[in-house]
C-alpha cells in the first residue's frame, strides 16, 4: 500500500491509502476520492512529510556474533482534527435515520403529534414548508446535500 498526502481545492489536508501510484491516478480521474471535510473531487497529492531517517547499523565487536539494528522510529498517533470528528458524526447521525424523501413534512408531522412511531429521518423540504414546521414547532435541522446523499 501507498500512502499519500492529499490536498482538496480548499486546502483541507487528508491522507489516502491506494495499491500503486496508477491506482490513485484512476481514482482521482473518476472523481472517487473526495475530501472528507467539504466533499470537494479536485485532490491533489502533496509532498509527504513522514520522512523515516535511521542510522547506519553499528558495527558490532571484533569477534562477537550480536547484530545491532537501526533505531526504528517510534510509531506516531494520528491526530484526527475536530472538524474531521464533526463530519464523522454528522455523517453517522446521518446514516443512522430513514430517508422519507418528499413526505419529510407530513412525516414529521405525524411523529411530532405521536400518530407515528418516535424515529429519526430526513428528506427534501421547500423552504415554505421548513418555516411552516418551524411555526408549528416542530425542530429538525437542514444539512448539506453532501451528507445526506445516499452512498450506495
Amino acid at each position: 500500500m501507498i500512502v499519500y498526502d492529499l490536498v482538496c481545492a480548499r486546502q483541507h489536508r487528508f491522507e489516502g491509502w491506494f495499491g500503486s501510484a496508477d491506482d490513485f491516478a484512476r481514482q482521482r480521474d473518476d472523481a472517487l476520492i473526495r475530501c472528507p471535510l467539504c466533499d470537494d473531487a479536485a485532490i491533489e497529492r502533496r509532498p509527504s512529510a513522514n520522512i523515516q531517517v535511521g542510522r547506519a547499523p553499528q558495527i558490532a565487536a571484533q569477534g562477537a556474533t550480536e547484530v545491532v539494528k537501526p533505531a526504528q522510529p517510534e510509531p506516531k498517533e494520528t491526530a484526527i482534527a475536530p472538524d474531521a470528528k464533526v463530519l464523522a458524526l454528522l455523517r453517522k447521525l446521518v446514516s443512522d435515520t430513514e430517508n422519507v424523501g418528499r413526505a419529510f413534512p407530513e412525516e414529521a408531522r405525524k411523529i411530532h403529534y405521536e400518530e407515528a412511531p418516535k424515529r429519526g429521518i430526513r428528506g427534501q423540504a421547500t423552504s415554505e414548508e421548513a418555516d411552516a414546521l418551524r411555526d408549528e414547532g416542530i425542530d429538525f435541522m437542514s444539512l448539506p446535500a453532501f451528507l445526506t446523499r445516499d452512498l450506495n
